[in-house]
């Protein structure tokens, strides 16, 4: 199968955007970003964000056809362990947030509509 750069430059310009999306919409609803796109062995996590005393692992996911998946629900179990691993990855390396209270939101972005759609799936998965 080959990939066209162009068809890959489009699908992680169309990502960046749906995480900007995601993140202000998330900061506008009161919550205070710890980190972006961060990176471990075990994997990565789109956002990081401090919700009163609850720390938020946010999955942005984006699509722009929808029709037979939703952007929220493409994220299989597997998908969701990984993001939970690098989760934990995280608190065992960062212990100043070790006592919180965490939880796994999924922000969708549907681009096959104007304005996009956005779905978010507060306590999406544990």
């Amino acid at each position: 199968m080959t990939i066209h750069k162009n068809s890959r430059d489009s699908r992680h310009k169309r990502g960046q955007q749906a995480e900007m999306i995601a993140k202000t919409l998330l900061i506008n609803n009161g919550m205070t970003l710890i980190l972006e796109n961060y990176y471990c062995r075990m994997g990565e996590i789109d956002l990081i964000l401090l919700d009163n005393n609850c720390l938020v692992f946010v999955e942005v996911r984006a699509r722009i056809n929808a029709k037979f998946v939703s952007p929220t629900d493409s994220i299989d179990f597997f998908k969701q362990r990984k993001i939970i691993l690098t989760a934990e990855f995280f608190l065992q390396n960062n212990p100043a947030y070790s006592e919180l209270t965490c939880r796994f939101d999924v922000v969708g972005v549907d681009f096959s509509v104007t304005p996009p759609n956005i779905e978010w799936i507060k306590g999406a998965f544990c």
